[in-house]
Parts: structure tokens; sequence; C-alpha cells
């Protein structure tokens, strides 16, 4: 917010100094150079004797005139003339000469003019010119003043865009408060602004839009809370009514049936179990917060493990210590890593934990690994890489997706990489 800001503010100064040099440019080609007119300004009592004083004297009076001027002056007055008067001055200002009237040497302290047109003055005086030197003219005090000037038109400018601004910034940072915790999934939060307030309007489609999705989420919860217990019923009924079978049958190969029943009704029951854990990960609820060693907590997820299946390789942090969180979600994420690993392994699992700036937990395996462009996907519900979908390897492509909201739920982070076993390399950083 505050490089908006400084790059609004930079913005409306470069368009004050524009503009100023705009309006330079545009009188000086419509109304002659402003600083011509300053230095006529600062000359205005020389210019007046000259043609208020001199200029008004008879014929055979004008010389004296000028020598009177000449005696009380500190400007000096010369006369020059014409022909030379012409070789040094641009030729842009020849016709105004010409014309009889006053060209300013700003640069010089200067001016010139011509004696008369007609040689009334005195014999030859139209081919004369007085030139006036050491003027009171100072253009560096004249660009001070305009200096000043426009620092303090900047300012009476600045100050109330400024101020305007100020609202639009607080605005946008409230905003943007907001839209991340919407994004860190505190739906319930909303912009608070005064109907008066300018940035009104968009905080209240912003509340609007957090509503529809707090709704359209709440909605799917309860929906899926709500199914997922209603599917407990049916599926109590199907466990009893083949044991009622069981008990029964005779029949070998009704036998081989009942059995294969009994697994995809134990694999429905493990769904639903799988969802409501997932329910309770999304509503948030309170953290059993505690403090547990990390080490045997780490082995006794190992002992948890299918013992017919491929075991870990441990290695753990003597300094591992302890740590402070819901030690059942925790080792819940990691049980489902390892889990995981001993599905889509080839035999070789290693689980390492270290302290490294907090907690890193690493659990990798020799199997087929995960492509890179699909590494971002595995922690979706539901999502399965196609060589998974067969029922050799089961799961329901939530193990993945749990494990990372228990992370990110003690403010940790969890990665999939390269495992140097060949397979994949799954990383847990939790803070210290």
């Amino acid at each position: 917010m505050n490089r908006i800001f400084f790059r609004f503010f930079v913005l409306v100064m470069l368009s004050i100094t524009i503009a100023t040099f705009a309006i330079y440019f545009a009188t000086s080609r419509l109304f002659g150079d402003p600083l011509d007119d300053i230095a006529r300004r600062q000359a205005a009592a020389q210019i007046f004797l000259l043609e208020q004083y001199i200029d008004k004297a008879p014929a055979d009076d004008w010389l004296v005139r000028l020598n009177k001027v000449r005696e009380v002056s500190g400007v000096k007055f010369y006369l020059v003339p014409l022909s030379s008067v012409r070789a040094s001055l641009p030729v842009q200002q020849h016709a105004a000469l010409n014309r009889g009237e006053l060209v300013l040497d700003t640069a010089n302290k200067a001016f010139y003019r011509r004696v008369d047109l007609h040689g009334e003055s005195y014999i030859g005086s139209a081919e004369e010119v007085i030139h006036a030197q050491e003027l009171p003219i100072d253009i560096d005090l004249a660009l001070k003043m305009e200096a000043v000037r426009y620092v303090i038109v900047a300012l009476f400018l600045l100050v109330p865009i400024a101020l305007w601004s100020r609202s639009h910034w607080l605005g946008l940072q409230e905003l943007s408060r907001v839209a991340d915790e919407v994004g860190a999934g505190k739906l319930s939060a909303r912009a608070s602004f005064k109907t008066g307030a300018i940035i009104y309007p968009l905080a209240e489609r912003l509340n609007h839009m957090a509503g529809r999705i707090e709704g359209l989420l709440d909605a799917q919860k309860n929906l899926l809370h709500s199914v997922s217990h209603e599917l407990r019923t049916p599926i109590a009924r199907l466990e009893f009514a083949l044991e009622l079978l069981r008990s029964a049958a005779d029949d070998p190969a009704l036998e081989q049936r009942i059995v294969a029943m009994e697994g995809d009704v134990a694999e429905l029951n493990g769904l639903v179990n799988e969802l409501l854990g997932m329910i309770r990960l999304d509503s948030r609820q309170a953290l059993q917060q505690a403090s547990f060693e990390l080490a045997p907590a780490l082995l006794g997820c190992v002992d948890a493990l299918d013992p017919l299946a491929a075991q870990p390789q441990v290695r753990l942090d003597s300094a591992l210590g302890s740590m402070t969180g819901d030690r059942r979600l925790l080792l819940r994420a990691v049980g489902n890593l390892l889990r995981n690993a001993q599905k889509y392994g080839n035999g070789r699992i290693a689980l390492s934990a270290r302290r490294v700036d907090g907690v890193e937990i690493v659990v990798e395996d020799d199997g087929p690994g995960i492509p890179e462009a699909e590494r971002g996907k595995v922690f979706e519900p539901f999502y399965r890489l196609d060589r998974s979908r067969d029922r050799s390897t089961g799961g329901f492509g939530l193990g993945l997706s749990i494990a990372q909201k228990a992370v990110a739920l003690h403010g940790g982070t969890i990665a999939v990489e390269q495992s140097a076993l060949g397979g994949a390399r799954f990383v847990i950083a939790l803070p210290a």
C-alpha cells in the first residue's frame, strides 16, 4: 500500500511539473518569453525615463536630457551605430529594432532602442541606437520567486490530494486485510465502512462475495456431514445382514462372496470415517494443544503401521526434544504419509526428523515417485494418480489432503519432492 501511495504522489508531482513547463512554453509561444516580461518590469524605471523624459524633449534639447539622465542614473546609456547593433543582435530581433521598439538583452542586463526612425532628435539620430547597460535585472531572483510560487501551488494541491489518498489507502488496507483473512479460511471476516466512504461499494461487494462463499462452503460441509452420518446406518445394517448370511450359509462359494462384500462394506465405512475426519479439519475446531516428546511419538506412529508391509528406516535427531500441538492430528499426518509410502514403495521406506529453525519431518520411498506436474494436485481431496486407481493399492485420495490440513492447522507446510531413493519425498516443516 505504501508503494501505491508513493507512486501516486510521484505521479502528481510529475504532472504538476509537466504542466508548469507546458504553461511556460505555451505562454512563450503566444505572448512572448515570460522572462523578458520579468526583466522589463525590473527595468521599468529606466524605460520610463527614456520614454517619458528623454523622448518628450524638444529636438534641440534631446541630448541635454540624455546627459542629465546619465549623471543621476546608475545605468550607463551609450549611443552606438545602428549597423553594429544589427550585427550583434539575433536576426529574429531585427524586425522589432527596425520598428523602433525596445529590445531587451536579458542575459547581459541591457536593452537597445533606436533614437528615432526619421532623424528628428538630432542630425544622424536615425542611424544611432541607445544602448543601456547595467540594468537592475536579476533573473535568478525572479526564477527563485517562480520556484516558490510553484512549491506553494504544489503544496496546496498535494495536501488535499494526500488527505483524499490517505482515506483510500486506509480503505484498501482494510480490504487487503479482509481478503487475506478470507483467503486464510476465516470466512466470517468482513470489511466495515461508513456508507459515505468512496470505497464503500467495493467493500460491500467483497462482503457479499465472502458471505456467498461462506454460505456455500457451510452448505457443502453440512451436506457432506449429513450424508456421511446417514450412510452409517445402512452400513451397519449391511454388516449385520452379512453376519446373519454367513451363519446360515454352508456353501464355500457363497462364503467367498460374503468375504468380498464385507470388504466392500469395510471400504465404504473407511470412506465415511475419512470424510468425517475431513469435515472436522475444515471446521477448524479448537486443537487439543499439549506438549509432547516428538521422538517417542514418531516411533509410536511407526509401530502402528501394518507389520506385514515394508517397515521404514528411522533416523531421528537426538535433539528433537518436545513440541506443542495436537499430537493426534500430527501423528495422523505422518501416519498417512508412511502408509502412502508402504502402498507405492518397492520395499524401501525412510522416516527422518530433525530440528532446523523448527521441526522437519521427512518420509520417502523408492516407488515410482510423483511427476512434477502432478505434485501440486496430489493434496486435493479425491485426487489420485492414474497408476493408483486399481484395487491393489486402495485408498480414497483423502490421505494426503488430510495430512496437509492437519499440518496447516499447526502453521506448517508440507511439500513433495524427488527422493534420493528414487520415489517420492514428503517434507513436513513445522514452526518452532
